[in-house]
């Protein structure tokens, strides 16, 4: 179970990215960012930073 971020609660501040320690988060063509589901491990790093709190576990 990958965790996603709600691209309309995301601000695009790069938290999340620089928290994941594979490399499955990066900034879409939109400034938001997205999660790879290949590459998420499920660790919630990602979410426990995010300021805003649009990551979730799926």
């Amino acid at each position: 179970m990958a965790h996603s971020i709600n691209k309309d609660e995301c601000i695009g501040c790069g938290t999340c990215e620089a928290e994941c320690p594979t490399g499955a988060i990066s900034v879409a063509d939109d400034g938001k960012y997205e999660i790879d589901a290949e590459k998420c491990v499920d660790c919630a790093a990602c979410a426990s930073v995010c300021p805003v709190e649009a990551i979730k576990g799926e």
